[in-house]
C-alpha cells in the first residue's frame, strides 16, 4: 500500500510596476530573481510555475536577455511553467472587458513568441476576483488561475476541502482556481524548512493525495527587507529544497498543469468577490480598520477569532477609489481614455498610431498606484506620474489619429462632459500644448493639468488623510528584535520625528481653490491645515459657461456666496489660446465692503517636482534661487514666481497683475512602505494671497499668468531621436 503523498505547486509571482526607479528593477533582479534562479538551476528534479509581470519581463529582456533565455530553456525542459496574466498587470476588476481579454491575449502572444511557453494559466493581479471575470479569461484562452483560501473560505468551505483546485463557472464558461495556502504564505520564506515539510506531511496523512499551493512574491525571496540574507547568506532557500528532494517520495512538487492533469477539479464552486485578506482590510476607510483591528483583538484574545474569521470579509476592493479619490481620478481619466481608444478604432483611424496608443493605455493600467496598502502605492508620485504619463501618451496618439493632416497645427476646443463620473459636469479645456480639467461643482478647482509634451500632469496630487497605521507611528513602536519578519509585522521608522510630521488635509490638494481666511492668519497655520475657513467657496458649486472665439477659449466660473455674513460673488476665468502654453487666470470679487478687509487667498499645487533637489528650486523675478521645492517661503509685494525641474526639463512661471503676497510650502505625506514608515513629498503648494477692499462699486481683481516653458525637455527629446537615428 502506497504511503500518503502530497502535491506541492510551488508558484512564484515577480513584478515591478510601470514607472518605478530602474535602480529598483536593478536591485530587485540582482537581491531576488537572479539568485532564486541560480539555486533553482541546480535542483533539476524540481518544478516550479512562474508569473512575471509584462512591466518586469520587458525591462528584463532590455536589460538582461541572458536571464530571459534562461528562463526559456527551463520552460523548454518542462522544469518551469509559465503563467500568463494581463500585460500590465492591472486589477482586472477594473478595467473594461475589452482591455482585459485584450491584455491577456496580448501578453500570451509576448510569453510564446519569447519563451515558447504555452499559456494556460492566468495570475490574478492581487487576487482580486469578481464571479464575471469567468466569461473573459475563457475567451481569452486561460483555463486556470489561483485565489488565496480566504476566497474559498468567504464561500463556505472549511480547510479539508480546500485540498484541491475547483471549477467555477459564469455564463455557461467554466475554468479551474487552485485555492492557495495563507498559512504557505506566511511560512515561506520565515519559518524553518522542517516546520513547512511538518505542515505538509501533516496534511498527507490527513488527506492523501491533496494539493497545496503557495502562490506569492517572488520578492518575498531576497527583496523584502532583511531576507536577502536570510534566503540566500544563510542558506535557507537551499536547505528548503534539499528538504523537498528528501521528502519526495510522498511529497511532490509539481508545476499547476501537472497537478491539474493529475488531480481533476473537487467539484464546482462560485467564489464571493474579494482579495486576498490583507487586501480586504486595506480596502476599509481608516475608522473602520481601526475598529475592525481592535475587534480582532478582542476576539483573538478570547479565543473565538479562528471560529468567526473566515465570514468577516473586510472592504471592497472597488472602494479605494472612496478612500482615496486622486486614484477615482485616474480611474476615471484611464476608462475616459479607453472609450476614446475604442471609439477611435471604430471610426478606422490609423491602426498604427491606435496600437501605440493602446499599448501605453494598457501600461497606463497598471495597478500598483490604485491602492494602499503594506506598498507604498498611491502614495509614491513616481508611480502616480507614470501612470498620467502612460494615459496622457495614449491621449495624444488618439488626437494625432484624429486630427487630419489639412488641420492646423494649432487649435484648441472645450467639451463639457461627466468626465470623473459623479454625474456632474466637468470641462476639458484643450489645445495642441495643454489640458486642463475643470471642475465646477467641485469650487470650480482646476483637478488636472496636462502637459502634452512630456506626458506630466501638474496635478497629480495626493492630500493627508488619516491612516490606520498612524497610530503605530503615534506610539512611536519600533520593532525590537532582528529575526527576518513579514512585512505585514515590521514596524520601522525610516525617519527621526516622523510622529510630528503627521497632519491631515481637510480638502483635497488641486489648484484654483478660493480660500478666504482671518486677516491674521499665518503661513504656519496655512502650512499644518489649522486656519480657520471664512468662506463656502472652497467646495461650493460655481456656475460654469464657456466663451469661445476661434483661437481663444476661457471657462467662466461664477458663485455667489458668503465671507461669514457677508455676501460675496466670483468670477474667475481661465483661458487657453491655440499653441500657447500658458493659462490666464482672472479673478473679480463683487459685493465687498470698502472699510471690511478680508484675507484672500487662491491655492495652485504643482506635483511630480521633487523637493531638496538642487536642480529643483523657486526663483524670483531676477532669476535669482530662493531655494528647493521644498521650502516655506513667505514673500511680500511679489509680482512673479518661478519653479523649475531641470531633470523633468520644465519651467513654471506665475505672474501676477498686481503686487501680492504668497506662500509656498510643501506637502508630505506619512506613509507605510515595505521598509517601513516614512515621510513623502506629494505637492508643492503655491499660494498668492490679499487682503481685499473693495472700490466704489464693491469690486476687487486680480489676473495671473501660468506660463509651462518645457523647451528644455523637448531640446532633450530632439538630441536623443536624433542619437537613435543615427545609431
Amino acid at each position: 500500500m502506497n504511503a500518503p503523498s502530497v502535491r506541492l505547486v510551488l508558484f512564484l509571482h515577480n513584478h515591478q510596476p510601470v514607472g518605478n526607479f530602474d535602480g529598483v528593477f536593478e536591485q530587485a533582479y540582482q537581491d531576488s530573481y537572479l539568485p532564486f534562479l541560480d539555486v533553482f538551476e541546480s535542483y533539476p528534479d524540481l518544478r516550479i510555475g512562474l508569473h512575471t509581470s509584462g512591466s518586469l519581463m520587458e525591462w528584463l529582456d532590455e536589460n538582461h536577455p541572458d536571464y530571459v533565455d534562461r528562463l526559456a530553456a527551463l520552460v523548454a525542459s518542462g522544469r518551469v511553467e509559465i503563467v500568463g496574466g494581463a500585460f500590465y498587470e492591472p486589477i482586472l476588476t477594473m478595467i473594461p472587458s475589452r482591455d482585459r481579454v485584450g491584455q491577456i491575449t496580448a501578453y500570451t502572444r509576448w510569453l510564446q513568441d519569447r519563451l515558447g511557453a504555452t499559456i494556460t494559466g492566468l495570475w490574478m493581479p492581487e487576487r482580486v476576483w469578481e464571479q464575471s471575470l469567468v466569461s473573459d479569461l475563457a475567451q481569452a484562452g486561460i483555463r486556470y488561475t489561483m485565489l488565496d483560501d480566504f476566497h474559498f473560505k468567504s464561500a463556505g468551505l472549511s480547510d479539508h476541502e480546500l485540498t484541491g483546485p475547483y471549477l467555477t463557472e459564469d455564463s455557461g464558461h467554466l475554468i479551474s482556481v487552485f485555492p492557495g495556502s495563507e498559512r504557505l504564505r506566511y511560512m515561506l520564506p520565515f519559518a524553518a524548512p522542517h516546520e513547512t515539510i511538518d505542515y505538509l506531511r501533516d496534511i498527507a496523512q490527513r488527506h492523501p493525495g491533496a494539493v497545496m499551493m503557495f502562490a506569492d512574491d517572488g520578492e518575498k525571496f531576497g527583496s523584502w527587507p532583511e531576507t536577502k540574507k536570510h534566503v540566500y547568506d544563510d542558506g535557507w532557500l537551499r536547505s528548503f529544497f534539499d528538504q523537498l528532494l528528501a521528502n519526495q517520495e510522498w511529497l511532490k512538487v509539481t508545476t499547476p498543469s501537472e497537478a491539474l492533469h493529475a488531480c481533476p477539479p473537487l467539484g464546482k464552486v462560485y467564489v464571493p468577490e474579494g482579495s486576498y485578506r490583507e487586501m480586504a482590510e486595506w480596502a476599509l476607510p481608516a475608522e473602520s480598520l481601526e475598529q475592525y483591528e481592535h475587534v480582532r483583538q478582542e476576539l483573538e484574545q478570547e479565543g473565538r477569532w479562528q471560529r468567526v474569521a473566515p465570514y468577516v470579509h473586510g472592504g471592497f476592493w472597488r472602494n479605494f477609489k472612496r478612500k482615496y479619490p486622486e486614484t477615482d481620478e485616474m480611474y476615471c481619466r484611464m476608462q475616459w481614455v479607453s472609450r476614446r481608444l475604442q471609439g477611435a478604432v471604430e471610426t478606422g483611424l490609423d491602426p498604427s498610431l491606435l496600437e501605440a496608443a493602446r499599448t501605453e493605455l494598457y501600461r497606463g493600467q497598471c495597478n500598483c498606484s490604485y491602492w494602499h496598502g503594506a506598498f507604498g502605492g498611491v502614495y509614491l508620485p513616481h508611480l502616480r506620474n507614470a501612470v498620467y504619463r502612460c494615459l496622457i501618451a495614449a491621449d495624444n496618439l488618439i488626437e494625432q489619429a484624429t486630427r487630419s493632416r489639412s488641420d492646423s497645427d494649432h487649435w484648441i476646443e472645450a467639451i463639457v462632459e461627466d468626465y470623473n463620473l459623479d454625474s456632474r459636469k466637468e470641462v476639458r479645456l484643450a489645445n495642441d500644448r495643454l489640458v486642463a480639467w475643470v471642475a465646477p461643482a467641485a469650487g470650480g478647482q482646476l483637478y488636472e493639468l496636462d502637459v502634452r509634451s512630456i506626458c506630466h500632469n501638474l496635478l497629480s496630487t495626493l492630500a493627508r488623510r488619516p491612516e490606520a497605521y498612524h497610530r503605530k507611528i503615534l506610539a512611536g513602536t519600533h520593532s525590537q528584535d532582528d529575526d527576518v519578519k513579514s512585512i505585514h509585522d515590521r514596524v520601522v521608522f525610516k525617519q527621526e520625528g516622523l510622529d510630528q510630521q503627521i497632519q491631515y488635509d481637510a480638502q483635497l490638494r488641486k489648484s484654483l481653490q478660493d480660500h478666504f481666511y482671518s486677516t491674521d492668519t499665518s503661513l504656519s497655520q496655512v502650512a499644518v491645515g489649522t486656519a480657520t475657513e471664512q468662506g463656502d467657496f472652497l467646495t461650493g458649486i460655481y456656475e460654469a459657461r464657456v466663451r469661445r472665439n476661434p483661437d481663444r477659449i476661457q471657462v467662466q466660473l461664477v458663485r455667489a456666496g458668503q465671507v461669514g455674513d457677508m455676501p460675496v460673488k466670483i468670477t474667475k476665468g481661465i483661458t487657453l489660446e491655440a499653441g500657447a502654453s500658458h493659462l490666464e487666470i482672472a479673478y473679480l470679487l463683487e459685493g465687498l465692503s470698502q472699510d471690511q478687509p478680508l484675507h484672500f487667498s487662491v491655492e495652485l499645487n504643482f506635483a511630480g517636482l521633487p523637493e531638496n533637489v538642487d536642480d529643483r528650486f523657486f526663483y524670483d523675478a531676477q532669476g535669482n534661487s530662493l531655494g528647493h521645492l521644498g521650502s516655506q517661503l513667505e514673500l511680500i509685494d511679489a509680482e512673479r514666481l518661478g519653479l523649475v525641474d531641470q531633470w523633468l526639463g520644465i519651467d513654471l512661471t506665475l505672474s501676477i497683475n498686481r503686487k501680492s503676497g504668497i506662500w509656498t510650502f510643501p506637502i508630505r505625506s506619512a506613509s507605510q512602505s515595505e521598509g517601513g514608515y516614512e515621510l513623502v513629498h506629494q505637492s508643492t503648494v503655491v499660494q498668492p494671497h490679499w487682503i481685499v477692499q473693495g472700490d466704489a462699486e464693491g469690486c476687487w481683481s486680480v489676473t495671473m499668468n501660468l506660463a509651462i516653458d518645457t523647451t528644455q525637455a523637448e531640446q532633450r527629446q530632439q538630441e536623443q531621436l536624433a542619437a537613435a537615428a543615427s545609431s
